[in-house]
């Protein structure tokens, strides 16, 4: 699948297009350079799943947690997703016991949404059926999502 943003203004439209080709996948590893858009676009993902939390980068936290809920705003809620999305960072992470240490597989395998940027660090312990999501910054400025 590829979409392609072609600006902030139609990142919500390809959020959409996004969780519709979700099918049963709970774990997505986004790939992409620093600046390619990654936390903005899982941003605008949760916020299409019916999020009312403010979603930010969990460079520090390691890993947030965002509500969803069936709301007016969201025709994409998913009741099967738990209510909850796991949004990782795993940028500043310097040993893979770290994220043992976190307790990654009570989210990884819990039936939850989870979105994960800077996976390259952890790779060897992604679940086998996560999807990976690759967001490259194209010539014109526009962005493109490829899984």
């Amino acid at each position: 699948m590829e979409i392609r943003i072609s600006s902030l203004d139609t990142i919500h439209e390809a959020a959409r297009e996004f969780i519709q080709h979700i099918g049963d996948v709970r774990v997505f590893a986004f790939y992409g350079k620093m600046g390619a858009g990654k936390t903005t676009f899982v941003k605008a993902v949760c916020e299409e799943l019916g999020s009312d939390d403010v979603i930010t980068s969990p460079t520090f936290a390691i890993v947030n947690e965002y509500g969803i809920s069936h709301n007016k705003k969201s025709s994409l809620y998913r009741e099967d997703l738990g209510g909850s999305i796991y949004h990782f960072d795993f940028y500043r992470i310097k040993k893979l016991e770290e994220v043992y240490d976190m307790g990654y597989e009570e989210y990884f395998y819990s039936g939850a949404l989870c979105l994960i940027e800077w996976p390259e660090l952890i790779e060897d312990i992604l679940p086998d059926d996560a999807v990976k999501v690759i967001i490259e910054v194209q010539p014109d400025g526009s962005r493109m999502v490829t899984c």
